[in-house]
């Protein structure tokens, strides 16, 4: 049976169709996913993402074990800093992408994992444990909620003492929200736009109250909840990878254009000594973005791609209508000789194709 977030009922009220997604009931849309979209570009959405994983990390040899199991140097990370990275088995195939919080007063470390991932992450963190550190699923009690768009900050900064513009992007601090206190103001998200990720505990914050509350804050910006659909259509137009479409298992962090957070100078890790070979062998495939002429032209994950000559040269993993822009945009990999941007291909829709051009993420202009 699906799980449920403490928004469910908000959700079920709100009219919003809830598929299954991940083993939870979440919301795809509520009014509508171009309406949605169009706020958080515009004005300011709020959307339920507690389906999310949280594990804390602690102990004395924490970041130790952080170091083994992710690429980036999290060595790096200061007090109220986030970083995004990744885990990789031996083979260099991707585990999962993750953000790494590094909590204040040496008390460890948060690693946000995505929701179909959280009993494979933690099996496998916890699996490679030969360290002083402690691993705790605290999932089920952390609800997430993800309020962007232009008017973020003005929606939210009503709610809380803390100065949110002095959040800097991929940092964040702990204050109160509508009188609740405990709560992280993350400034990250996965739309492209200004906004917060905030964490806090089911058992301490009312989860109905605080959202009303920021729902009543940003009623003067027509302040919208969003669902899974907008998330998508919103991540894609920034040509933001999704795991189980655009990373996987059979994928590695270099080919997918993640070779920014692979650092090999920090020390060893699960799977470096693949990924340097890899990189000294040179890429077969690469991750690209593409455009597609034409307005009915819409790329779906599974459809092929091609060169001019009509020979297959990879797939899309991603696709969708962009609503910002009217036409299609997707993410594919494809074999590295027409890898480079401003090459035309062809997308295979049915039985026809559709002109199309290799065309470097993000695809609108932030």
């Amino acid at each position: 049976m699906a799980k449920q977030t403490p928004f469910y009922h908000i959700h079920q009220k709100a009219g919003a169709k809830l598929v299954d997604f991940a083993g939870f009931e979440m919301p795809v849309q509520y009014k509508g996913i171009k309406a949605e979209h169009k706020a958080v570009r515009e004005s300011v959405g709020i959307f339920d993402v507690s389906h999310m994983g949280e594990f804390y990390i602690h102990g004395p040899e924490a970041l130790d074990l952080i170091q083994k199991v992710t690429v980036n140097d999290a060595s790096k990370l200061t007090d109220g800093k986030a970083q995004y990275t990744c885990m990789c088995y031996e083979d260099g195939g991707i585990v999962d992408d993750l953000i790494v919080y590094k909590l204040y007063d040496d008390a460890g470390y948060i690693a946000v994992v995505n929701a179909s991932n959280i009993k494979k992450d933690f099996d496998w963190i916890t699996q490679n444990n030969s360290f002083d550190a402690e691993v705790i699923n605290q999932s089920d009690n952390t609800c997430l909620l993800a309020v962007q768009g232009p008017n973020s900050i003005d929606t939210l900064q009503k709610l809380t003492d803390l100065d949110l513009s002095d959040i800097g992007f991929y940092s964040f601090k702990m204050g109160s929200l509508a009188g609740i206190e405990n709560i992280v103001f993350s400034a990250t998200g996965y739309t492209g736009e200004k906004g917060f990720e905030l964490y806090f505990d089911k058992n301490i914050a009312d989860p109905e109250a605080i959202w009303g509350a920021i729902i009543e804050a940003g009623e003067e910006f027509g302040i919208e909840p969003c669902g899974l659909g907008a998330r998508d259509t919103l991540r894609l137009e920034m040509g933001y990878a999704l795991y189980g479409n655009d990373i996987t298992k059979n994928t590695h962090p270099l080919e997918a254009r993640l070779g920014w957070i692979t650092k090999f100078d920090k020390g060893d890790f699960i799977g470096k000594a693949t990924l340097q070979q890899k990189k000294e062998e040179g890429l077969n495939r690469r991750l690209i973005g593409f455009m597609v002429e034409g307005k009915r032209n819409i790329p779906r994950q599974g459809y092929e791609l091609q060169n001019q000559d009509g020979e297959p040269i990879g797939e899309v993993t991603s696709g969708t209508m962009s609503i910002t822009l009217g036409k299609g945009i997707g993410m594919g990999y494809v074999d590295k000789s027409y890898a480079d941007e401003g090459t035309e291909i062809q997308l295979v829709i049915r039985n026809r194709t559709a002109p199309a051009v290799i065309t470097r993420p993000p695809f609108i202009n932030q």
